[in-house]
């Protein structure tokens, strides 16, 4: 950097856009490269470009996934621009990372409906002006079979196998299909298009951005900068955050059941939570850290703001006041709230005036089925009036004002018609 010669003001700006886009990092390959580019960008006043794709393979966002997106936010504040790819070609394949078996392939359909609920949610975090949204169709769809025989030219099966999921697959003679080859290779082709500065994601994508570093060199474009960050463990503290595991918190979710899930974040993760999930500056962050580790800063206090920061993010902070107002009332003061959605359920729906709980429960949109009723009925999460029913072959009969509750979110006042 000495030979850009900044001033001591252009010196100082690269030196905090730094601190900033570095925190919460795992790896940066290679570091002296990015310090380079943001003291270019600083000294000619050109922005860098930053990537990120993103396979749109189900429909909604959880918190592990807008890690990325808060560093992307990050470069947009400091005046970056973002290059946001939809792999709506990709998404068709599905990134084989992690999986040992071949992974489902989605239609064009099932993938372009869940780009446009992923583009709803993604704008929560980023800003629509500083993020140039791409779908990788626009160019992959256009290669011949010469153009891909010609890009798979470029890397060797073995480097393929240097892959963990690919190697281990192959140690245990399981089916590794040609094409499952071909998605880091387009992962990789996307920054030679786009001629990316920077390319962000998980650690478990370290070889699929490696990829293109790799691919840019072959086509004569400048090697992008990668970068990794953590993956973020879920409600249970064990496991990656996922849907299909129920411990995860939805930003799409509703206010309450955000602070709520919230709440039960394993107090040794809330400062990860606070470091790579949320907007809170770095001199907030240290000083929250200090106050835990010092004692003058209770960690149910620290919780309680991290829960009200998220529905403050995603819903706004009147939501994330009465959010908090809510979980006060119903936790911490034992009460029913003070405002019960009313949810009608019809006479016709009942046999002498009576109705099996489960079916109540579906009825009212408190379970998804049958299964997921009597599974929050036998663990004792569900009471009527405030009593506690265990028994799921139980059946009543429901009356104008009755309050069903399931676990500590979920409230629902009966109307009959």
């Amino acid at each position: 950097m000495e030979d850009l010669k900044l001033t001591d003001e252009e010196r100082r700006e690269a030196e905090r856009q730094w601190e900033i886009i570095s925190r919460g990092t795992v790896e940066i390959v290679p570091e002296d490269q990015l310090k380079r580019l943001i003291a270019e960008s600083v000294v000619t006043k050109k922005p860098l470009k930053i990537k990120l794709g993103m396979d749109p393979s189900s429909p909604d966002i959880h918190v592990g996934h807008t890690i990325t997106l808060q560093k992307l936010r990050q470069f947009q504040e400091l005046g970056h621009e973002v290059q946001l790819i939809i792999g709506d070609f990709t998404g068709m394949i599905g990134d084989p990372t992690g999986k040992s078996e071949t992974r489902k392939q989605l239609s064009r359909e099932e993938v372009l409906k869940n780009a446009e609920t992923y583009q709803k949610q993604i704008f929560k975090i980023l800003k629509p002006e500083k993020t140039t949204v791409y779908y990788n169709s626009e160019w992959l769809a256009k290669l011949n079979f010469a153009d891909v025989v010609a890009l798979a030219a470029k890397v060797t099966v073995a480097r393929m196998l240097e892959r963990d999921d690919f190697s281990k697959r192959y140690a245990a003679e399981q089916p590794i299909h040609i094409h499952e080859f071909f998605y880091p290779l387009m992962q990789g082709y996307d920054s030679v298009v786009l001629k990316s500065d920077i390319e962000i994601g998980g650690t478990d994508q370290k070889f699929n951005l490696l990829m293109g570093r790799t691919l840019q060199k072959e086509y004569g474009v400048p090697s992008q900068v990668i970068m990794t960050l953590p993956l973020l463990e879920g409600l249970d503290g064990v496991q990656k955050m996922s849907k299909s595991l129920g411990n995860y918190i939805g930003i799409d979710e509703d206010p309450n059941e955000i602070y709520g899930k919230a709440m039960s974040i394993p107090d040794e993760l809330m400062l990860k939570y606070y470091e790579l999930a949320t907007d809170i500056s770095n001199e907030e962050l240290a000083a929250l850290k200090a106050g835990l580790a010092g004692g003058s800063v209770h960690p149910r206090d620290a919780k309680m703001r991290l829960a009200r920061t998220f529905v403050r993010m995603y819903h706004g902070a009147e939501a994330a006041e009465e959010a908090e107002r809510h979980f006060v009332t119903v936790f911490q003061q034992r009460a029913l709230p003070d405002e019960i959605e009313e949810k009608e359920i019809a006479a016709g729906k009942l046999e002498g005036g009576r109705i099996r709980l489960i079916n109540l429960l579906v009825e009212l949109g408190m379970a998804a089925s049958n299964g997921e009723a009597r599974r929050s009925i036998q663990q004792g999460a569900v009471r009527v009036n405030e009593r506690k029913i265990t028994d799921p072959n139980a059946d009543y009969a429901p009356a104008d004002g009755d309050v069903v509750q399931v676990g500590k979110r979920k409230f629902a006042k009966i109307k009959l018609t």
